[in-house]
């Protein structure tokens, strides 16, 4: 009994390192399913600012493109290394050329995770990197380090969060296997999507909200009886010149409003109580960009149930080297 406790203490505070943290989306919802974040790094300041604010852990300015970040890593002997490499030469919102340089720095994650070999890995990005020719790249290093990948494409709608986002999710084990948590990914998803109204109720003192839409093709009025659209790095009023879109869930007036900054890191499932100070672009970008809380935390969650049924289905010992291993009954 005394081993299995031991087991149940050290996945359940596995010390994590977060990379390209951004405000720190991942890490809160990481640190909220209980695992023991020691410390974040990212190169873009006003981000790191707001993640000073909030988190109690440092985090560090660094080029992670730089090998020479490696030994500040290192000291925190991370179990997992979570993180979601910029996506711009990936999203639709962007141009799509893996040649621009930012889809390298999924490379650099990759080279970070080879050398350091953390036990477990999360990987976050856009869902069109899944046709790229960078995370076959990325996947060949990580399979020749000796990691079982579990690759999914998630839409937080079904994963607590209330908004349409599809995020892909590429998560490693040293020495596991393939696909090993494709069932908790899927089993837990809800079988409802969620609508803003579910997650506030009558809170954001509306029914309809205006956000802009990348051509006027497309609707831009939508009700909070539905999932917000995806959250983007931009947000603007609606233009006194909108003409009502079909879709529109209702006559564009002076009722109708776009949503604030704070609201949009609401519906990020940042909680209330986070601190986000600065310039409205710096802000509305890394919201935009930052990992859902509650979707960060559905994966923490699904990786804690398959530890835990390791756990009820191994058992552990101190090896010669006094270091915690795992054997079959």
């Amino acid at each position: 009994m005394r081993y299995y406790s031991i087991l149940l203490n050290y996945l359940t505070n596995m010390n994590t390192v977060d990379l390209f943290s951004g405000c720190g989306g991942l890490s809160l919802g990481f640190e909220k399913a209980g695992f023991k974040v020691l410390a974040a790094f990212d190169n873009w300041k006003p981000a790191i600012e707001i993640y000073r604010k909030n988190f109690n852990h440092p985090i560090y300015e660094a080029d992670l493109s730089n090998q020479a970040v490696l030994e500040q890593i290192k000291v925190f002997k991370p179990d997992l290394i979570i993180g979601g490499p910029p996506c711009q030469d990936f999203s639709s919102a962007g141009k799509r050329d893996e040649t621009l340089g930012r889809a390298d720095l999924t490379i650099s994650f990759a080279k970070i995770i080879e050398d350091i070999a953390p036990q477990w890995f999360v990987m976050e990005n856009v869902a069109r990197i899944e046709k790229s020719r960078t995370l076959q790249e990325a996947m060949s290093i990580f399979k020749a380090r000796g990691y079982g990948l579990t690759k999914q494409i998630l839409d937080a709608r079904f994963c607590g969060v209330p908004q349409r986002r599809k995020r892909f999710f590429l998560i490693g084990r040293l020495n596991g296997k393939d696909n090993e948590l494709d069932y908790y990914l899927s089993k837990n998803q809800s079988k409802e999507e969620m609508t803003l109204h579910d997650y506030f109720g009558e809170d954001l003192g509306l029914e309809f909200y205006y956000r802009h839409p990348r051509s006027y093709a497309r609707r831009g009025i939508f009700s909070i009886y539905e999932p917000s659209p995806t959250v983007r790095g931009v947000n603007r009023p609606m233009p006194k010149t909108y003409k009502k879109h079909n879709g529109d869930k209702c006559e564009p007036s002076n009722n109708v409003r776009a949503l604030t900054t704070i609201e949009r890191s609401y519906i990020q499932t940042f909680p209330k109580d986070f601190e986000f100070e600065g310039t409205k672009s710096n802000l509305e970008q890394m919201i935009g960009n930052a990992v859902p809380v509650k979707l960060a935390e559905y994966i923490a969650n699904c990786i804690k149930e398959l530890q835990d049924d390791f756990a009820n289905s191994k058992f552990i010992k101190a090896d010669k080297f006094g270091q915690l291993a795992l054997e079959m009954k």
